[in-house]
């Protein structure tokens, strides 16, 4: 194997495709990381990648080292978790998520969990699409639809529940017929990025006038005006905010972890994963109860 330090240069410009995505997890400049690629090559004798103005693409010889070295890789991170059981979680783990449990309800779970570890580094990626694990983007993702390919591990959360909500002081409309003369709030149609979120199938419609791709920003229109559906989790964070047909409108949705087929053997981050999952439904079930000032519920899972 050749130096580790220019296979960890090599896996980080493979998983993110270009010189420039690379180049800030590893702290270097995108003409650094083309010399050490470059320096790689010439001791290897082969081209690892394909470079053009869209990217860099792995070659054969290329993509049969990125699966050697990611083997690699996970050994490593074997070894350098020798004992950790007995100690607190340490170094940097980042979770992907869609923007509605990113801003409320992991922040409190990650926050209890670096709490009890302080070595550890937490992260959230909150992104309005779905997170890339194979180009390790995250080490592990909240979604809100179970994948259906991959090499991936894949373990159900919990349910959430949605209604419609509006301003307090607002007028009630008598049914969802009626909701065609208020301002709708919800997501862009086009820019849906899980057909989970597509709610407005539920109300028979196909556009709104007041729209978001993201949930904290449809959260924030309806504090101002029009009617929406929202994540019950989300409604202590806006206490001008009721539900309203609640009889007449009910949805249920899924969260799931989702994380590397190759990490399955880690133990560090099967730890931590127990305390994410066990975290995020106690968080759940206190935020959609309506108890916004309660500590968060400690367990390690």
């Amino acid at each position: 194997m050749e130096n580790w330090d220019d296979i960890r240069v090599f896996l980080a410009v493979a998983r993110a495709e270009s010189l420039s995505g690379a180049a800030p997890a590893l702290k270097m400049d995108p003409a650094t990381l083309s010399r050490r690629i470059a320096r790689l090559e010439d001791r290897l004798g082969a081209a690892l990648f394909l470079k053009s103005p869209q990217g860099y693409a792995l070659t054969e010889r290329g993509l049969r080292l990125q699966a050697h070295a990611a083997r690699a890789e996970a050994a490593l991170a074997l070894v350098a978790e020798t004992g950790e059981a007995e100690r607190g979680l340490t170094g940097q783990i980042r979770i992907g998520a869609p923007d509605g449990c990113a801003n409320f309800v992991l922040p409190q779970v990650c926050a209890a969990i670096q709490a009890r570890n302080p070595g550890l580094e937490l992260q959230i990626l909150a992104l309005p699409r779905v997170v890339n694990l194979s180009k390790r983007e995250a080490d592990m993702a909240i979604t809100v639809s179970r994948p259906e390919t991959g090499r991936l591990m894949v373990q159900k959360v919990t349910d959430y529940r949605l209604h419609l909500a509006q301003r307090r002081d607002a007028p009630v409309p008598e049914s969802l017929a009626a909701l065609g003369a208020r301002a709708m709030v919800g997501y862009i149609p086009d820019m849906i990025f899980d057909r989970e979120l597509d709610y407005l199938g539920d109300l028979g419609a196909t556009a709104v006038p007041l729209a978001s791709n993201s949930v904290s920003v449809q959260l924030q229109m309806l504090r101002h005006a029009g009617i929406g559906i929202v994540h019950d989790f989300a409604l202590p964070f806006a206490p001008e905010l009721t539900r309203v047909l609640t009889d007449q409108l009910s949805l249920t949705r899924a969260f799931w972890l989702v994380r590397h087929a190759a990490d399955r053997r880690s133990e560090r981050l099967n730890r931590f994963a127990a305390m994410l999952l066990a975290g995020l439904r106690a968080e759940v079930a206190r935020l959609e109860a309506g108890r916004l000032t309660e500590g968060i519920t400690r367990r390690d899972g």
